[in-house]
């Protein structure tokens, strides 16, 4: 059948009629997400809805379905899906995208149309699959993206202040694909099409499944890994030092070579993780990311501004994945995994050669980077082989001695791309870990950063300045910090420029005690510099630091650590941070004479300053 002229034709369908124009009576697999339609690879809904189009399937986008409408009405807007479902709330957890750290709502959502909020409900993974089961019963259901990855297993949820049940029991879904899925919802996909029984699908790496008691011996019959058995969830409950210690078997078993399948019950119900799926690829990633994108939001949300999404990644480019970083606070270890994979500079400058024939396209690109830009490869040659170490991290708090540190490529990488005909300029927005850049022998890397991918301030996070506090972020000394900061202007000086690094900081981190935010508030009193923002501790699933938020116990090392949870001592620690404004004048006073009860000297009494550096 020939397909009909139409703009969105470039679109996966998201109406019946973009359906007709392609000649489809149904979708394969239809993709229900959380996030407005964006056709770009910074979106998970894109890269798997190109992926399984690539394979042959057909793919159809559900964007923001609206779960108030009556007998899942808005659910049925494609039609039944011949095989499955796949469901995310989109490039975040839905809790996190509606709240602060303060369980405020927040006013805007980058991810819906014109950046208004409560286009998705609160926990939408859960509300998602209960609509779409209803709408269609018998169809597989598959959840994916962050929020099921990392709420696969038991995990505290700071919103009702409690642990909850793996997704995957609360939801009663089929599957749960975690991490990066490309090859994960191939494997799924094909298996589907094939037939072959859900119950017998188990043999597949990063993926979880449900089983009874009574099915859970066939299970562990017909799967390749060895089973461990984590204490289930109504133990955890009653007893929070145990999940700091299922956590930390968790935190080992977190390694795509492992030869084991985790098991968690909860009320006879049994969850099965497999292992992760090894990194991707260069080969792939290369592939993934040539793939047909449009780089753009659907037509669809034109009239109401598009999606203020995009407008960061419109112009960036993907270099890596992963993080061998470590942070306590960081989900990226359950999520993207810590081996780092990358793509080739081929693949990366013929992306760049795309977007400047784009006629929006104005000389700039916006980022060049991953999780942590200057990561390119993985920390070391051994973790290709087995993994990351289980008894020691690769960089925070101290680094490891088989680190291999190399900026070389990425240097050529940033070289090729500012060279290219129509770019004026290419910045370095995404994360740079000055710890690594320290480490490094050779300057060049910082030298050429600074003389040209950025533009007068440079975002880097040392989050504290509390070598105690840091240790339990997994952070590198204070001492690294400042001799960064040195480098920093010191290079700026020889190059003949003005440019300033701007300190990102965390308040309130477990571990954090009045005392520690009055070390970091006179560090930021003798530099002269008061941030203007400051982010206080948000305890999102599946990170170390919310593990111990929760236990008030390190899952690393089994000690108890200091976790301060009223308000208004949160909101003391922050105002330290931020000590010349206004609005801070009493909490700052208040801070005060609650660390001179404690003999302490309080280090500023003086007035504000307003001066910024």
């Amino acid at each position: 059948m020939k397909l009909k002229n139409s703009k969105t034709l470039s679109f996966l369908p998201t109406t019946k009629k973009e359906m007709d124009e392609r000649g489809w009576e149904e979708c394969d697999f239809i993709l229900i997400s959380g996030d407005a339609y964006v056709d770009h690879p910074s979106f998970g809904t894109a890269i798997i809805g190109r992926v399984l189009e690539a394979e042959g399937f057909r793919v159809g986008i559900l964007d923001q379905p609206d779960c108030s409408k009556p007998d899942s009405e808005d659910f049925k807007r494609l039609g039944k899906p011949r095989y499955a479902w796949l469901i995310s709330s989109g490039n975040m957890d839905s809790m996190v995208n509606h709240y602060t750290a303060n369980r405020r709502l927040r006013s805007e959502d980058a991810y819906s149309p014109g950046g208004k909020r409560g286009k998705r409900p609160d926990r939408a993974v859960l509300a998602y699959t209960s609509r779409a089961k209803a709408a269609y019963k018998g169809v597989p259901v598959i959840l994916g993206g962050i929020e099921a990855s990392l709420r696969r297993l038991s995990h505290y949820d700071y919103w009702s202040d409690k642990l909850r049940k793996s997704l995957l029991i609360d939801s009663k879904a089929d599957f749960i694909v975690y991490g990066m899925g490309e090859e994960t919802i191939l494997r799924l996909a094909r298996d589907i099409k094939k037939g072959k029984p859900l119950n017998q699908m188990v043999d597949i790496p990063g993926t979880l499944y449900r089983c009874s008691s009574k099915t859970l011996k066939e299970a562990e019959e017909l799967s390749p890994w060895e089973f461990i058995t984590l204490p289930p969830f109504e133990k955890l409950v009653s007893q929070k030092e145990l999940f700091a210690q299922s956590f930390k078997t968790r935190l080992d078993h977190n390694n795509p070579f492992r030869k084991t399948a985790l098991v968690e019950e909860s009320a006879g119900q049994f969850t099965i993780e497999n292992p992760p799926p090894m990194p991707i690829s260069r080969e792939e990633f290369d592939r993934v990311y040539n793939l047909p994108f449009t780089h753009r939001s659907h037509p669809k949300y034109e009239g109401e501004g598009g999606v203020p999404a995009l407008k960061e990644v419109r112009f960036s480019l993907v270099s890596s994945r992963g993080c061998f970083g470590n942070c306590a606070f960081c989900a990226l270890a359950f999520h993207q995994g810590v081996i780092v994979s990358s793509r080739s500079k081929e693949s990366i400058i013929k992306e760049a050669k795309e977007m400047i024939a784009q006629p929006d396209f104005k000389g700039y690109i916006n980022d060049v980077g991953g999780p942590t830009a200057n990561f390119r490869d993985p920390a070391c040659s051994k973790q290709l082989k087995s993994g990351a170490c289980t008894h020691r991290t690769c960089l925070g708090p101290e680094p490891c001695p088989q680190l291999e540190v190399d900026h070389r490529d990425y240097v050529s990488l940033l070289r090729d791309l500012r060279h290219l005909e129509g770019v004026k300029k290419v910045f370095v927005r995404s994360g740079v870990r000055f710890d690594y850049a320290m480490l490094d022998k050779d300057d060049t890397f910082l030298r050429e950063l600074c003389e040209h991918h950025i533009s007068g301030q440079l975002k880097v996070a040392p989050e504290h300045t509390s070598d105690r506090v840091l240790k339990i972020m997994g952070k590198p000394p204070a001492r690294v910090y400042r001799a960064f900061e040195k480098k920093f202007y010191q290079i700026n000086r020889e190059l003949g420029k003005k440019q300033y690094l701007i300190p990102y900081l965390i308040a309130s981190h477990p571990g954090s005690t009045l005392k520690d935010a009055l070390i970091t508030s006179e560090e930021l009193r003798k530099s002269g510099f008061v941030p203007d923002q400051i982010q206080d501790f948000y305890p999102t699933p599946g990170t170390v630091s919310s593990c111990i938020y929760y236990s008030g116990i390190d899952p690393r090392n089994g000690k108890e650590v200091f976790v301060e949870k009223k308000e208004r001592e949160r909101k003391k620690q922050r105002a330290l941070l931020q000590y010349n404004r206004r609005e801070n004048e009493k909490l700052v006073v208040e801070a005060l004479k609650d660390l001179k009860r404690q003999d302490l000297i309080p280090v500023y009494t003086g007035k504000r300053k307003s001066r910024k550096k």
